[in-house]
């Protein structure tokens, strides 16, 4: 242990930035999970070592712009599909956003290194340690409560600010070890981030324990290694029972819903190319025609899945070109795609007319009957900046900057999370909708005054290449975790898929094929304490570990 902390020592910066950018790689596709925690643990030790709290930031803020670079490098893809920017800058926006992101882990880092000095101190004040012997660089309980505690609250933090951009959490690299992310039915997404940092930390510090000539610190005594490893032992059965207990919960009588997700497999590259509507509408139609004796139905379009205006009450000139050149012809069409007592829920946008001039658009899901009667629409709420809308378009625009989607009109946004009530044979179905990005926010997927039976999340992750998909997958799979409720996701190149209300997938459609997918929606789950208390809980658990990182500053205030 000594010689790592000397090798760390040499070279701290440099080893910040590979480990970040090596952490990446324990989500998906890759799913090196063992490597993200290593990394994570040398980013605590290095924390430790810092000399000063400047310092620690600097180090947080390597790791993060590796980690960063290299976990969004998908977002690179997406500039390939518009022509009015060259490819190159895709790279350089990754890079960007990396810059920015990073410093949320360089917060939480400066943060534990300040709590570590400050609690040292005050141990060694109070007599705790002797006065001549100086505390050596290593993690101390106090700092592997607080760096847990603080990230949590970064995490958090990078789900709002600025709009947020909370892409790959930590705790999404738990899907791959079985058992490991059901603490997030109580947690949520941010607090199982903390709770694995607390754990790593915690391993650590027992390795710094039991490691001959280790240089620990005073007061760090056995048996401070052997309480680690009684609560990690703690810890692990707790992930254990709360993962087989949920598991075993039994599920609340529902009606059951039949339902087909149509995958057409058209390319962003070939989406808006002439006569691929209509390729794209056929692929459609092949997949979600009723099979034989197949009974009453939900049919699931992506994201956008058609360009009909499905609303009435446009000026003539916005129906032209689609069937029947108008919203009546485009909802007959659908029509003969669906079964008797059938309901379609696509992806279709809406337009927002003012004194008859078209001011702005909404990224929206209609639901349609077999009659061709809109049971309901959902806009979607959380819009993604430069994709749906240019932010400052007084400043960008003269700069020569667009947005990623083809056109200028910029997306409005819905009023949040709600949930659509359709009847599928005379019985009601609660349908919470979430179009694709919105699906990262954790705690804001779902209205909580009206549960649904499951969330739907259409999207269009053929912007993403063939590692956004899988990384967008298993976050939608942490949110039915969180709320207990299955998840069914529609895209038109993949990964479409069904995942119970234990984050299982139980269907899928792989990355670049048509096809469709028919299945039973999973019965949802009583509603979990994360999906009655939102992010209070995970945010109570950070102040819970900060306070106890705190609690040797207590004792000398109340000495005194």
């Amino acid at each position: 242990m000594q010689k790592l902390s000397a090798l760390l020592g040499k070279f701290p910066r440099w080893t910040a930035l590979v480990a970040g950018a090596a952490s990446a790689y324990g989500f998906e596709p890759w799913g090196l999970w063992p490597l993200t925690f290593v990394c994570f643990a040398l980013l605590i030790q290095l924390i430790s070592q810092a000399p000063s709290t400047k310092g620690a930031f600097m180090l947080g803020w390597l790791f993060g712009v590796g980690h960063f670079t290299f976990g969004n490098q998908w977002i690179a893809v997406a500039f390939t599909f518009q022509a009015a920017m060259p490819i190159w800058l895709g790279y350089i926006a990754v890079f960007g956003l990396a810059l920015y992101l990073a410093v949320y882990p360089a917060l939480a880092a400066a943060g534990a290194h300040w709590i570590k000095h400050r609690t040292t101190k005050a141990l060694r004040d109070s007599d705790e340690e002797r006065d001549d012997e100086k505390p050596r660089p290593t993690a101390t309980l106090h700092l592997i409560l607080a760096f847990a505690g603080l990230w949590i609250i970064t995490e958090w933090l990078r789900s709002w600010v600025f709009t947020g951009y909370v892409w790959n959490p930590l705790s999404v690299v738990t899907l791959s070890v079985p058992f490991l992310s059901q603490p997030a039915t109580a947690l949520g997404t941010y607090g199982l981030s903390g709770f694995i940092l607390l754990v790593v930390g915690m391993i650590l510090k027992i390795v710094t324990l039991w490691t001959p000539a280790s240089g620990v610190e005073r007061g760090d005594g056995g048996w401070t290694g052997y309480f680690l490893g009684g609560l990690i032992l703690f810890a692990l059965a707790a992930v254990v029972i709360t993962g087989q207990s949920s598991n075993d919960q039994s599920a609340p009588d529902r009606t059951s819903v039949a339902l087909t997700i149509a995958q057409p497999n058209i390319s962003q590259a070939d989406k808006y190319a002439p006569g691929y509507d209509a390729i794209n509408f056929a692929k459609l139609a092949m997949n979600s025609r009723p099979m034989p004796n197949q009974g009453a139905r939900l049919i699931l379009w992506p994201e956008a899945a058609i360009p009909d205006y499905l609303e009435e009450g446009y000026p003539y000139r916005y129906y032209q070109g689609q069937p029947g050149e108008s919203a009546f012809g485009a909802r007959a069409r659908l029509t003969t795609l669906m079964g008797d007592g059938d309901v379609l829920v696509t992806g279709a946008n809406r337009l927002v007319i003012e004194k008859g001039q078209l001011i702005a658009a909404r990224n929206s899901v209609s639901a349609m009957d077999a009659n061709g009667n809109i049971l309901g629409h959902y806009d979607k709420a959380h819009l993604v900046p430069y994709g749906e809308y240019l932010p400052l378009p007084w400043l960008l625009r003269p700069l020569g900057l667009a947005r990623l989607v083809p056109g200028d009109l910029d997306f409005w946004p819905g009023p949040g999370p709600q949930t659509m009530t359709v009847n599928l044979n005379g019985k009601p179905v609660k349908i919470g909708i979430q179009i694709c990005y919105e699906m990262i926010f954790s705690g804001q997927v779902t209205d909580r005054t009206n549960r649904p039976d499951f969330i739907f999340n259409p999207s269009n992750d053929a912007w993403f290449g063939t590692i956004g998909p899988p990384q967008h997958l298993a976050q939608a799979r942490l949110r039915a975790i969180e709320e207990g409720l299955p998840v069914v996701r529609a895209t038109p190149t993949g990964i479409s898929a069904v995942i119970d209300a234990n984050g299982r997938i139980i269907k899928s459609l792989p990355l670049g094929t048509s096809g469709r997918i028919d299945a039973v929606v999973p019965q949802a789950k009583a509603p979990t304490l994360f999906a009655r208390f939102g992010n209070i809980l995970p945010l109570g658990f950070a102040g819970l570990l900060i306070a106890c990182a705190l609690l040797p500053l207590a004792r000398r205030v109340r000495s005194r």
